[in-house]
């Protein structure tokens, strides 16, 4: 069905319901897969950091990205791993090397066929082969890719790492391409065409896909900046998907959508500079933690969904979530004066927690943790910054005090969340440094058995809440806006926004 316009839509459309269940994501059936048809997606931010895959760190270029890019595997709405651009692996008796067949005929968006040289160039990038260290942490693990053939590659290890597959989800490209960061070319379902900066990226169906072809011709990525525009932007029929709006603007659109509703799969919380005072000290941050009541800010901010969190993992990541720890540090107001009078602090402080503009939902979070901490005579101001200034100050800078931000995973492991505190990580913005953390986060990604990784990865999670390295706040939920004439849509256990499944509905 051709889309109408906005005015027809609100004539012609019944009213929807909230949808919560998950099965409702699939919708109608999908019509003709090779009719021409587009959507238009909103985004709060531009991609500001790089359209190289393996360069790319935030989550929201990744999501993006997700569409272009493909791995020797990748990732499914249940959380397993399927052959990708490989058609499968076997793995040696002793953990040390995988020797991956690569699938036939898999075409890059160039129209080249994906050769073994590829995939060793890609990977060799992700280890940092240049000399400028690994791209992808779990990589500094890869000792080699050898080549056997023209469809057979074997990555050989250092160590043994039960972890290693999910880092396969790497992007392979083409060893030719001189230039990934402006000309990205990859073998998903969407091939790159443009991006107007601060206006939009647009992707168009590779129709050489080697899978399913993606139903909707092509994607077009508006950059909605503004968060207070995105429901006149949905309801105007400028947009046709938002992810992650908020309950209140969930609850404004009535007509002409399905609100769908997941977990955004991430920790948000009030990250804090550790290096800077009065947040080197450890009895500041277990203050704030104890002024803080996380299921207040669910009920204000999204009522009451969500989840609660203690660590710097969410409940997606069953194997090793601890749900215990968010209980460590209940509502204590009383408690978080005391500590605060013993680290020299009875009057309290002043501090500034910096924002990203163009997410709602972590400045509504940040107006509520400023009325908490008056309780504890803290006063904390909110500067609101742009997405770009964000990366740059804050993430890559860490010029900052503190900031109200969600973290999330590159890849389904745990690794990919406790990297953000290990003292050596570039993604360690929060200045965190904490030897004993360190040993039992090297003796995670040090230890051959699944059993004992997972235990040293639990014990990262309790240090990081016993030494209140941040305010853990909770796991979104996640309010999926989807005009009522597509389906299709699924839930990930990652940050991902999977465009190929979406349909315009018969």
């Amino acid at each position: 069905m051709k889309r109408k316009d906005a005015l027809l839509l609100f004539l012609v459309m019944v009213m929807v319901s909230l949808t919560v269940a998950l099965s409702a994501c699939s919708g109608d059936k999908p019509g003709d897969e090779t009719a021409k048809s587009l959507i238009t997606v909103g985004i709060p931010q531009d991609i500001e950091d790089s359209l190289d895959p393996h360069k790319a760190v935030a989550a929201g270029t990744e999501e993006v990205l997700y569409n272009i890019f493909e791995g020797l595997y990748k990732p499914t709405p249940s959380g397993e791993f399927i052959p990708a651009i490989a058609s499968g692996h076997t793995l040696a008796e002793d953990g040390l090397s995988y020797t991956f067949s690569l699938r036939e005929g898999v075409k890059f968006h160039d129209h080249s066929l994906v050769t073994a040289r590829d995939v060793k160039f890609s990977l060799d990038k992700c280890k940092g082969d240049d000399g400028a260290g690994p791209l992808v942490a779990a990589f500094a693990n890869l000792r080699e890719v050898e080549i056997l053939d023209d469809k057979t590659v074997v990555l050989r290890l250092f160590e043994p790492d039960t972890e290693f597959l999910a880092s396969l989800t790497a992007a392979i490209i083409p060893a030719a391409n001189s230039s990934p960061e402006t000309n990205p070319i990859g073998t998903g379902p969407y091939a790159y065409v443009s991006r107007s900066p601060q206006e939009n990226i647009i992707l168009t169906r590779f129709d050489d896909y080697w899978g399913e072809a993606a139903h909707i011709e092509q994607v077009v990525y508006k950059i909605i900046a503004n968060a207070d525009t995105i429901v006149m932007d949905l309801m105007g029929g400028g947009v046709d998907m938002f992810a992650r709006v908020t309950a209140s603007q969930a609850a404004e659109l009535t007509t002409g959508f399905n609100i769908l509703e997941g977990t955004m799969n991430l920790s948000q919380g009030l990250y804090l500079n550790n290096a800077v005072s009065p947040f080197d000290d450890e009895r500041v941050r277990k203050a704030l933690c104890y002024a803080t009541d996380a299921q207040e800010i669910m009920a204000l901010i999204s009522d009451g969904k969500g989840a609660k969190i203690g660590s710097n993992m969410f409940p997606a990541f069953e194997k090793y979530y601890l749900a215990e720890l968010s209980d460590v540090y209940t509502p204590n107001p009383a408690k978080a004066r005391e500590l605060l009078d013993e680290a020299g602090y009875p009057d309290g402080f002043a501090f500034t927690i910096t924002v990203p503009s163009n997410y709602q939902q972590h400045i509504d979070t940040a107006q509520v943790l400023v009325e908490q901490y008056k309780a504890i005579g803290v006063e904390a101001k909110i500067e609101l910054i742009p997405w770009d200034n964000w990366l740059a100050d804050v993430f890559a800078g860490r010029n900052y005090e503190a900031t109200v931000i969600a973290l999330t995973a590159s890849t389904l492991s745990a690794r990919a969340m406790l990297d953000y505190f290990y003292s050596s990580s570039d993604l360690n913005f929060t200045n965190y440094n904490n030897p004993i953390y360190d040993a039992a986060f090297e003796n995670a990604i040090g230890s051959a058995d699944d059993a004992q990784k997972t235990a040293y990865y639990k014990d990262c999670q309790r240090i990081l809440t016993d030494s209140a390295a941040a305010v853990f706040i909770q796991d979104l939920p996640e309010f999926v806006a989807l005009r009522d004439n597509f389906g299709g849509y699924a839930f990930y256990p990652l940050y991902v926004q999977d465009m190929a499944r979406i349909y315009v509905v018969e």
